[in-house]
């Protein structure tokens, strides 16, 4: 935590190679390091590198707003994109940047508020709804007002024994500035992700616009860049094996905390199935955008975060299991056991087995909920407002013309969004065809939803008869269907949808799953309370840090290699003739655009080269990363860019369980690659001149 720096850590982070003191990383009362990075979008972290409110971050975590401005024409995601003046950067509708204004501990009026709750010993400790109530009655008691773009946010850490207040400002016009190519920004996509050696240029850059106050606006051509308050600067220095590095960003969710009964529901009630279930859905998708460009262009960015945690979730169960993670929680309940019995704490003693109790009992129900989800939630994307199409039944019952109008109206806006420029029907009817038998291989009979009865007895258990008449008989299957129906909305049409039914099944026992869920995790949070203020107590006074929930966090260590296994060793860092002998024209994952090559030839790599004339990539550090911290700045001593975070290694993906420092590694894009890219490859000079480069 950013607040605990000067009391914790900044002793260890100076004996590392910190040069700075940590009041220039994190300071309450002034501007400092930290009101340079942001959260970017719904997950990713950035960091300001200009004064002029330029964004840089991963390749990946700005896909979803490359792939929304490609089409065949315009192919971005294939080709990259270069804005070469202001006019030309492109608003993404829908994405965000937000800076973290202020961190204030809270702890002691959040209990005090538990303390008068109308249920005490309940779970509103944890609940976002409760804590937003308790957020708003502390702003408006210290006399705090929030005006339009931005907001506080509270929440509570160590299984709910801290909390802290975060209030935030939030940037609603972000426009695209820069992508590399995919075969740079995505090279090595699934082979490479979560390996090491990389050689992936995976970044990209965004600006924040606002008014002409510097306030949050929607986005109007009048709206200027940010004048921002902090900017990194840029070394292309170098960096040498034992350097200091640290990472600021927003790392998503860790579970440090498990017991070892969790730690395997994890790998068989979650990671198994969801392997099992991507996989499928996965190799339809590859093969249909093998097969067409515009199928490429749409499911680009849906594919991708599949396979993302897809890989995430094989690594993780081979490394809990190649790290002895069970192993190693074993022996921390056996240490906690006996702590708890020479402070003669009976609630200690008891909280594992109450605890695994509760995950045994709820082993079953999690796994089918994980089928559901990755099946009938995200994995077939077509479906019908079934509510909608129940209140639209009644309208037309009561001849109500309001009615009427008011849910035909609704139903038009649903079927454009169900029929959107990155869904293709035909696709989506083959990922049904590939996922509901294989459900029905995964889950016992009596778990299926009711639709599986009409597919053995209306259609002697023909799968694709099933589907086929789903995607072709809806309302909502194509425009003919949709405007005949609309043109004349009857109660007929409506009941015999057999859409509507699927869907309707569907969701019937997705509610059924939720409360049986809820009911067998009853109790695991408070347990967890309990468990996790034990452990730290048990640890003290060494400080253990919070699990992970998309709050800023600073993690430091060095440059460093690895030995993956015995005779094998990994430097810390890669360089572009790794591309070079990576690639493979027919391959698409391992492309090298003619340009590059041409650069590369030439040597053509200007001021970004190493000593020795090579042009560096990619870099490892001991840094402890996670999902969110992609796009997170790697910071030198000095506090200057250095890199930009990206991925993991593949040995040690049980860390977000069990963080081991002999393996972990973090894997990051070196800012010269970044910069050679923008550069030479990009023509954007300008971009370069906008940054404070440190020579």
């Amino acid at each position: 935590m950013l607040t605990d720096l000067k009391q914790q850590n900044e002793v260890a982070m100076t004996e590392l190679g910190l040069l700075i003191p940590a009041e220039q990383i994190y300071n309450p009362n002034s501007i400092a390091l930290k009101d340079a990075v942001v959260h970017f979008g719904g997950g990713c972290t950035g960091e300001v590198i200009s004064a002029e409110g330029l964004v840089l971050t991963n390749h990946h975590c700005g896909y979803g707003a490359i792939q929304q401005h490609s089409s065949v024409e315009h192919d971005y995601l294939t080709d990259g994109f270069w804005a070469m003046s202001r006019s030309e950067e492109l608003p993404c509708k829908g994405l965000t940047v937000t800076y973290i204004d202020e961190i204030m501990d809270v702890t002691d009026y959040v209990n005090d508020q538990l303390q008068i709750d109308s249920d005490p010993n309940g779970t509103n400790y944890l609940s976002p709804k409760y804590l937003a109530m308790i957020a708003d009655r502390f702003l408006s008691a210290q006399g705090i007002t929030l005006t339009s773009g931005h907001k506080a946010e509270l929440k509570a850490f160590y299984g709910g024994n801290k909390y802290y207040l975060f209030l935030k400002t939030t940037y609603s016009d972000i426009r695209m500035v820069g992508a590399p190519p995919s075969s740079i920004g995505k090279f090595g996509a699934d082979t490479d992700n979560w390996m090491w050696p990389r050689h992936t240029g995976d970044f990209s850059m965004f600006r924040i616009y606002a008014d002409a106050n510097g306030e949050p606006a929607e986005y109007s051509e009048s709206n200027v860049p940010l004048k921002t308050p902090k900017f990194l600067p840029i070394s292309i220095k170098g960096l040498n094996e034992g350097d200091y590095a640290m990472i600021m960003g927003f790392p998503g969710s860790t579970s440090r905390y498990l017991t070892q009964s969790e730690v395997k529901q994890r790998m068989t009630a979650s990671n198994e199935p969801r392997i099992r279930i991507r996989g499928t859905r996965q190799d339809v998708l590859k093969k249909e955008m093998a097969a067409s460009d515009k199928v490429r262009i749409q499911y680009a960015s849906k594919y991708a975060g599949s396979s993302n945690y897809w890989k995430n979730s094989i690594g993780m169960n081979k490394a809990i299991a190649d790290n002895k993670v069970l192993e190693t929680k074993a022996a921390q309940e056996a240490r906690f056991a006996k702590f708890a019995k020479d402070n003669n704490r009976a609630d200690y003693a008891k909280v594992v087995g109450e605890i695994d109790a509760i995950i045994e009992k709820s082993n079953p129900v999690l796994y089918q909920f994980t089928c559901f989800n990755e099946i009938l939630r995200s994995g077939i994307e077509f479906g019908t407002p079934y509510i909608v199409m129940d209140s639209l039944k009644v309208a037309v019952k009561n001849k109500d013309k309001a009615g009427i109008k008011k849910y035909t109206d609704m139903m038009k806006s649903v079927y454009e969004s169900v029929h959107n420029k990155d869904y293709d029907h035909e696709v989506d009817r083959k990922v049904a065809k590939a996922l509901l038998p294989l459900y029905a291989e995964m889950v016992e009979a009596d778990a299926l939803p009711s639709f599986y009865q009409t597919i053995q007895n209306d259609f002697k258990g023909n799968y694709d008869a099933y589907i086929d008449n789903l995607y072709d008989n809806s309302i909502f299957s194509n425009e003919k269907n949709f405007n005949k129906f609309i043109s004349k909305p009857n109660v007929k049409a409506l009941e015999k949808d057999p859409m509507y039914a699927f869907v309707k099944s569907k969701y019937a026992l997705g509610d059924k799953l939720v409360k049986e869920l809820s009911t067998a995790l009853n109790g695991l949070e408070l347990l967890h309370k309990t468990y996790v203020r034990g452990l730290c107590e048990m640890y003290s006074p060494e400080p253990k840090a919070p699990d992970a929930n998309f709050t800023i966090r600073l993690t430091y260590g060095n440059v460093k290699s690895y030995n993956p296994k015995d005779g094998i060793h990994y430097k810390y860092y890669t360089t572009l003739k790794g591309v070079m002998e990576k690639e493979d024209p027919t391959n698409p994952e391992f492309v090298v655009p003619a340009k590059l090559k041409e650069l590369y030839t030439a040597k053509d790599f200007g001021r970004y080269a190493l000593p020795n004339g090579e042009m560096p990539a990619c870099f490892l550090t001991t840094n402890d990363i996670t999902g969110g911290n992609s796009g997170s700045p790697v910071i030198n001593g000095s506090g200057e860019l250095i890199g930009t975070a990206f991925d993991g290694n593949w040995e040690s993906l049980s860390g977000d369980i069990n963080f081991d420092n002999n393996l972990q590694r973090c894997i990051a894009v070196d800012i010269r690659y970044v910069l050679f890219i923008i550069d030479k490859l990009g023509g954007c000079g300008h971009l370069i001149d906008e940054m404070t480069i440190v020579e």
